[in-house]
């Protein structure tokens, strides 16, 4: 016989046997022991095939919980369970209202105006700047003159091209 195959062999077994007489407390065991206790007969009456009497184990004996984890009589069915139908709320998406661009405040103020027989001037204030203006004349590129009348003064906002009026007094 081949020499590796008894060697093998015997070292099998002889791990076999320390793992048998080894005591329980080195081993884990999941195991749950459970003693029987019998009724003691008399000594004089052995009956065939009847037991020796064992104490009690001192442990109570350990009952596994056996339940199911269904509910066994609840109802089946082969068709289908019925979908209830789901609600997809959509965002209001409000759009932001835009307002047409509009004209800044008129920023002068009537002081007074020149009238020659041949030219008409008016004259503005802006904070401390004071300006003499006559129809036509563009004020910081931004603002020009359109017309000028005994009551009012005509200005269009240029880079909206909106019209605006300035009053500059009354007719009397």
């Amino acid at each position: 016989m081949n020499t590796k195959r008894v060697v093998g062999w015997v070292a099998f077994f002889g791990v076999a046997a320390a793992l048998t007489w080894l005591p329980d407390d080195w081993m884990p065991s999941e195991e749950v022991e459970v003693s029987v206790a019998t009724a003691s007969t008399s000594s004089t009456g052995k009956a065939r095939g009847a037991l020796p009497v064992t104490a009690a184990a001192k442990k109570p004996a350990v009952v596994k919980d056996l339940t199911p984890a269904g509910d066994l009589f609840a109802a089946r069915s082969w068709k289908a369970a019925p979908t209830l139908a789901s609600v997809t709320e959509q965002p209001v998406i409000v759009t932001p209202v835009v307002q047409a661009p509009s004209a800044p405040p008129m920023p002068f103020q009537f002081i007074g105006k020149l009238d020659d027989r041949s030219d008409l001037q008016v004259f503005l204030q802006n904070g401390e700047k004071i300006y003499v203006v006559r129809k036509g004349d563009v004020i910081d590129e931004t603002w020009r003159i359109e017309g000028i009348s005994d009551v009012e003064l005509s200005f269009v906002y240029l880079p909206l091209h909106l019209s605006q009026t300035l009053s500059v007094g009354s007719t009397q």
